[in-house]
């Protein structure tokens, strides 16, 4: 739970306003749902089975507060979305273009936008992976390149000094704001353990690109991956 979450919890007055008893049939593994409700005073009051309307707006209250499950407008550069509890995964990209991007200061190289080739990013649970791409448009026979970035092992991001809160209005849109933010006002410190991510220094590479297109001649293939192979 984040801190201002566990704050407004501690500070906000709970009230009790159903009880809800499960009986099971003795040879069988069927329910039955009985509601009691609780008046002002804390009594309860006498059972009737539970409403349809009522279970569903339970759901809707619990999902909305504690699932993390988006919802809203399908964005157009999302390419795949799995909302079930446990299995959350999202994968998008964003065309060529520039990006502010953050340094630590024994990189030498200054906080200021960069052109970037297309990114695709893979967001699983708490773990970030990114990879560049060469087109305008990705499609499911787009070649996957290591992304020239520091801070990246392989595909695997290490997010680092970004504290953002994830949004309580949780959009598709809002949550894939989330991670870019995550990843992009993380400052950029390390090469990631593959060492150059492009076949030449990053660092030069990384100035080179602030006055004019990425180089896509310094792109690195990624085990002759394609985004079909992450598209499962």
């Amino acid at each position: 739970m984040e801190k201002n979450e566990l704050t407004n919890t501690i500070h906000t007055t709970l009230c009790p306003r159903a009880v809800l008893i499960a009986y099971t049939y003795a040879q069988d593994k069927k329910y039955f749902l009985e509601q009691r409700s609780i008046d002002a005073k804390g009594r309860m009051g006498e059972g009737h089975p539970v409403t349809v309307e009522f279970m569903n707006e339970l759901v809707r209250n619990y999902s909305e507060t504690y699932s993390g499950t988006p919802y809203g407008r399908l964005p157009s550069n999302l390419l795949y979305a799995d909302t079930r509890k446990g299995s959350e995964e999202y994968i998008w990209y964003n065309p060529p273009g520039k990006r502010m991007m953050y340094f630590v200061e024994n990189l030498g190289i200054e906080n200021a936008q960069y052109n970037l080739p297309g990114i695709i990013y893979q967001a699983k649970e708490t773990q970030l992976d990114v990879y560049a791409y060469k087109d305008n448009l990705p499609d499911m026979e787009t070649a996957l390149y290591a992304a020239p970035l520091f801070n990246v092992t392989g595909s695997s991001v290490c997010l680092g000094s970004a504290r953002i809160e994830k949004p309580r209005n949780l959009t598709y849109a809002n949550l894939l704001e989330y991670w870019e933010k995550k990843f992009w006002l993380t400052e950029f410190t390390h090469l990631g353990g593959n060492g150059n991510p492009t076949k030449s220094n990053l660092v030069l590479v990384t100035k080179a690109a602030r006055d004019r297109d990425f180089n896509l001649d310094e792109l690195k293939p990624l085990n002759n991956m394609k985004l079909k192979d992450i598209l499962k």
